[in-house]
Protein backbone atom coordinates (compact mmCIF):
# COMPACT_ATOMS: atom_id res chain seq x y z
CA UNK A 1 0.00 0.00 0.00
CA UNK A 2 1.32 3.31 -0.81
CA UNK A 3 1.94 6.27 1.92
CA UNK A 4 1.39 9.45 0.08
CA UNK A 5 1.34 12.73 1.36
CA UNK A 6 0.33 16.09 0.44
CA UNK A 7 1.45 19.03 2.09
CA UNK A 8 -0.49 22.21 1.83
CA UNK A 9 0.96 25.40 3.16
CA UNK A 10 1.44 29.28 1.91
CA UNK A 11 4.60 29.19 4.06
CA UNK A 12 7.48 27.60 1.47
CA UNK A 13 9.87 26.88 4.87
CA UNK A 14 6.71 24.82 6.87
CA UNK A 15 6.23 22.11 3.52
CA UNK A 16 10.32 22.02 3.20
CA UNK A 17 10.40 21.51 6.82
CA UNK A 18 7.47 18.67 7.04
CA UNK A 19 8.58 17.01 4.11
CA UNK A 20 11.72 16.90 5.90
CA UNK A 21 9.92 15.30 8.99
CA UNK A 22 8.60 12.87 7.04
CA UNK A 23 10.91 11.52 4.70
CA UNK A 24 11.17 7.99 6.17
CA UNK A 25 7.68 8.06 6.57
CA UNK A 26 6.60 7.97 2.83
CA UNK A 27 6.79 6.97 -0.06
CA UNK A 28 6.15 10.42 -1.12
CA UNK A 29 5.24 13.23 -0.44
CA UNK A 30 4.28 16.79 -2.84
CA UNK A 31 4.16 20.09 -1.03
CA UNK A 32 1.73 22.83 -2.78
CA UNK A 33 2.18 26.54 -1.58
CA UNK A 34 -0.38 28.13 -3.72
CA UNK A 35 -3.81 27.48 -1.76
CA UNK A 36 -5.74 27.90 -5.44
CA UNK A 37 -4.23 24.73 -6.81
CA UNK A 38 -4.57 22.56 -3.37
CA UNK A 39 -8.05 20.28 -4.57
CA UNK A 40 -6.14 20.35 -7.88
CA UNK A 41 -3.29 18.37 -6.45
CA UNK A 42 -5.12 16.40 -4.19
CA UNK A 43 -7.51 14.99 -7.28
CA UNK A 44 -4.12 14.59 -9.78
CA UNK A 45 -1.96 13.27 -6.77
CA UNK A 46 -4.18 10.71 -4.70
CA UNK A 47 -2.80 11.34 -1.47
CA UNK A 48 -3.67 8.99 1.59
CA UNK A 49 -3.15 12.34 3.93
CA UNK A 50 -3.35 15.32 3.78
CA UNK A 51 -1.41 18.11 5.58
CA UNK A 52 -3.35 21.52 5.58
CA UNK A 53 -2.51 24.78 7.00
CA UNK A 54 -5.82 26.54 8.07
CA UNK A 55 -4.69 29.98 7.47
CA UNK A 56 -3.79 30.96 4.00
CA UNK A 57 -4.43 33.28 1.62
CA UNK A 58 -7.92 32.59 0.04
CA UNK A 59 -9.07 29.69 -0.25
CA UNK A 60 -8.16 29.23 3.13
CA UNK A 61 -7.87 25.84 4.68
CA UNK A 62 -10.94 25.87 6.11
CA UNK A 63 -12.87 26.35 2.46
CA UNK A 64 -10.05 23.99 1.14
CA UNK A 65 -11.59 21.38 3.82
CA UNK A 66 -15.11 22.37 2.13
CA UNK A 67 -14.35 22.25 -1.40
CA UNK A 68 -12.76 18.41 -0.92
CA UNK A 69 -15.50 17.40 1.13
CA UNK A 70 -17.48 15.59 -1.96
CA UNK A 71 -13.91 14.50 -3.40
CA UNK A 72 -12.82 12.53 -0.11
CA UNK A 73 -16.50 10.68 0.30
CA UNK A 74 -16.29 8.29 -2.48
CA UNK A 75 -12.31 7.68 -1.07
CA UNK A 76 -13.53 7.04 2.39
CA UNK A 77 -11.46 7.46 5.46
CA UNK A 78 -9.01 9.80 4.20
CA UNK A 79 -7.30 11.76 7.20
CA UNK A 80 -6.63 15.65 6.93
CA UNK A 81 -4.27 16.74 9.71
CA UNK A 82 -4.71 20.65 10.39
CA UNK A 83 -1.60 23.01 10.66
CA UNK A 84 -2.38 25.97 12.82
CA UNK A 85 -0.49 28.47 14.84
CA UNK A 86 -4.19 29.45 15.92
CA UNK A 87 -4.64 27.65 19.21
CA UNK A 88 -8.66 29.21 19.61
CA UNK A 89 -11.19 26.69 19.94
CA UNK A 90 -12.87 27.81 17.90
CA UNK A 91 -10.69 27.23 14.93
CA UNK A 92 -10.27 24.14 15.70
CA UNK A 93 -13.53 23.10 16.12
CA UNK A 94 -15.08 24.86 12.87
CA UNK A 95 -12.03 22.14 11.47
CA UNK A 96 -13.35 19.49 12.77
CA UNK A 97 -16.96 19.83 11.81
CA UNK A 98 -15.76 20.24 8.24
CA UNK A 99 -13.68 16.80 8.50
CA UNK A 100 -9.99 17.52 9.73
CA UNK A 101 -9.10 14.59 11.81
CA UNK A 102 -6.33 15.93 14.02
CA UNK A 103 -4.02 19.10 14.41
CA UNK A 104 -0.57 20.09 14.77
CA UNK A 105 0.17 23.30 16.56
CA UNK A 106 2.84 25.48 14.96
CA UNK A 107 5.69 25.45 16.00
CA UNK A 108 5.98 21.98 14.63
CA UNK A 109 7.76 19.51 16.62
CA UNK A 110 9.44 16.35 14.66
CA UNK A 111 8.60 13.75 16.83
CA UNK A 112 4.67 14.76 17.34
CA UNK A 113 4.22 15.35 13.60
CA UNK A 114 5.81 11.91 12.52
CA UNK A 115 3.70 10.23 15.58
CA UNK A 116 0.50 11.91 14.55
CA UNK A 117 0.73 10.99 11.12
CA UNK A 118 2.74 7.56 11.47
CA UNK A 119 -0.81 6.59 13.11
CA UNK A 120 -3.01 8.34 10.20
CA UNK A 121 -1.80 6.38 7.90
CA UNK A 122 -1.52 3.39 9.86
CA UNK A 123 -5.67 3.84 9.90
CA UNK A 124 -5.97 4.56 6.53
CA UNK A 125 -3.80 1.01 5.40
CA UNK A 126 -5.94 -1.09 7.77
CA UNK A 127 -9.20 1.09 6.18
CA UNK A 128 -7.67 0.25 2.73
CA UNK A 129 -7.22 -3.22 3.63
CA UNK A 130 -10.66 -3.74 5.08
CA UNK A 131 -11.86 -2.30 1.61
CA UNK A 132 -9.67 -5.10 -0.36
CA UNK A 133 -10.39 -8.04 1.55
CA UNK A 134 -14.34 -7.07 1.73
CA UNK A 135 -14.94 -5.55 -1.37
CA UNK A 136 -16.46 -2.61 -0.07
CA UNK A 137 -15.75 -0.19 2.86
CA UNK A 138 -17.51 1.00 5.67
CA UNK A 139 -19.42 3.98 5.55
CA UNK A 140 -17.89 6.88 6.94
CA UNK A 141 -20.17 9.57 8.40
CA UNK A 142 -18.81 13.24 8.73
CA UNK A 143 -20.96 15.87 10.26
CA UNK A 144 -22.53 18.56 8.20
CA UNK A 145 -21.44 21.82 7.42
CA UNK A 146 -22.23 24.37 9.87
Amino acid sequence: MTQRILVVDDEPANVDLVKSFLADDADEIRGVTDSKAAEQAFTDFEPDLLLLDLHMPEPDGLEILRRLRSARAPLGFLPVIGLTADDRTVARNSALLLGADDFLAKPLDRTEVRLRVRNLLQTRHLFKEVTRTSGSFPRIERPASP
